[in-house]
């Protein structure tokens, strides 16, 4: 009777340990994220590539959209709860006020959210969606219809590490502005 006990312990304990270490990694991947997003936000594009060493095909995107973010003036409104799908999967919502959306006088803050796949304590890759409304798109292709001259040139490349964010987000916010005094 000794033996069974003795080896039901010795797995109870076992089992623990094992729920034990699936936490820390959990914790870590969440400090992890935490740290790209304030990587994300600040703004400094070395700090940014830093973390993502091991992103090596996120990186266009990533520090496209970030010289993006700067130049239509990102303002974090709040982070959202972060979820962790896996032990290798957290989704990170953050909410910002943008130019675009105060170019479509429209009052809403856009959630962006970032994918960020984490293995032994480094991230692999990262990808965004955001909930951007209707009247984006719609003015997004009304520019590149009407205003070609304002993205054309300046978005080529645009979320493949393209060379000039910032000269795209301002041709958008002009002809977001050009979209809006159309009538």
């Amino acid at each position: 009777m000794r033996p069974k006990y003795t080896l039901y312990l010795s797995l109870l304990l076992l089992g623990s340990c094992k729920m034990e270490s699936n936490k820390d990694t959990s914790e870590t991947n969440v400090v992890i994220a935490n740290k790209f997003v304030d990587a994300f936000y600040s703004f400094n594009r070395d700090s940014l590539q830093a973390i993502l060493s091991l992103a090596k095909e996120s990186q266009p995107n990533i520090l496209y959209y970030q010289g993006w973010a700067e130049c239509a003036n990102y303002k974090l409104v709040y982070r959202d709860k972060y979820v962790e799908k896996n032990d290798s999967l957290v989704l990170f919502p953050v909410t910002v006020k943008d130019d675009l959306m105060t170019a479509l006088k429209i009052d809403f803050n856009v959630t962006d959210t970032f994918r960020i796949a984490i293995q032994n304590g480094k991230i692999r890759s990262v990808q965004t969606s955001s909930n951007d409304p209707a009247i984006y798109y719609e003015a997004k292709e009304w520019v590149k219809q009407n205003r070609p001259e304002f993205v054309e040139k300046s978005c080529e490349g645009i979320w493949e590490g393209g060379p000039t964010p910032c000269e795209c987000i301002q041709g958008m916010v002009r002809g977001f502005t050009d979209f809006m005094a159309r009538d």
